[in-house]
């Protein structure tokens, strides 16, 4: 389990729509919403490419920056290059877009590394390179647009209890009840946004996971190994030098 106060770098085989190669460390001091999606994948047709394509036309590049990643489930998964610049072209995707690199032995480099389950997931990171969001399925947009507002208005190098401050604030606003079934309060929210692709699976249902900062911090939740626990920041976080568990 990795540390989401310190997560891994994307493992990126080759960028299109990029001048440079790009890397969490680079962005550091910007918000960035990874969109990890197959050709493929219902779901990231019609719903999280889309998605994708309009926040990165709505929110300015220097400070929120989207970028499309194209995982492989299998070694033979992983389409051709050729072939992906021109899905790229017809959906008109001018945002960044990282091939994730792959691997014989199962799932591309960063899905694995990440323990994702399917696609589309969304990744989204603050402005100081934490990993704040995970999602699979298909968020709302009114939601999410909402979350990267208050990601985006914490200052890079802020304390901790800034951001905790905001994410109470953000909690109190949104409708509890656009993250789970019935509005009942529990540690992993389950919501029903949509279809998720996994290994040739399809889910009905999406995930979220809020990487929120309470008590040691680290994954708050417990249960599912890759999730921090859904809702928001309850308390300020405290400074615990990196001990998150793993």
């Amino acid at each position: 389990m990795f540390d989401p106060e310190k997560p891994p770098e994307l493992a990126v085989e080759r960028w299109l729509n990029a001048g440079e190669a790009l890397s969490l460390a680079k962005l550091r001091g910007r918000v960035v919403v990874v969109v990890a999606f197959q050709m493929l994948c219902p779901a990231c047709v019609a719903h999280a490419l889309p998605q994708a394509r309009r926040l990165a036309g709505r929110f300015n590049p220097e400070q929120v920056v989207v970028i499309g990643l194209h995982i492989g489930l299998e070694r033979h998964d992983m389409t051709d290059s050729a072939a992906l610049e021109a899905f790229v072209s017809e959906h008109r995707l001018a945002f960044p877009i990282a091939i994730d690199t792959p691997r014989d032995d199962g799932p591309s480099t960063t899905f694995g590394t990440y323990q994702m389950q399917g696609t589309p997931t969304l990744l989204m990171f603050d402005r100081e390179g934490r990993l704040r969001r995970h999602y699979l399925g298909q968020p709302d947009d009114i939601i999410l647009a909402a979350e990267i507002m208050a990601l985006a208005i914490e200052d890079k190098g802020a304390p901790r209890g800034e951001a905790a401050r905001i994410e109470r604030k953000i909690a109190a606003t949104l409708d509890a009840n656009s993250h789970d079934h019935d509005g009942r309060d529990h540690d992993h929210h389950h919501h029903n946004d949509g279809e998720a692709c996994g290994c040739g699976h399809a889910h009905d249902h999406g995930h979220h996971h809020a990487h929120g900062h309470r008590g040691e911090h680290g994954h708050a939740g417990v249960g599912i190994p890759r999730a921090a626990d859904a809702d928001r920041m309850t308390e300020p976080p405290t400074d615990i030098g990196g001990r998150g568990r793993r």
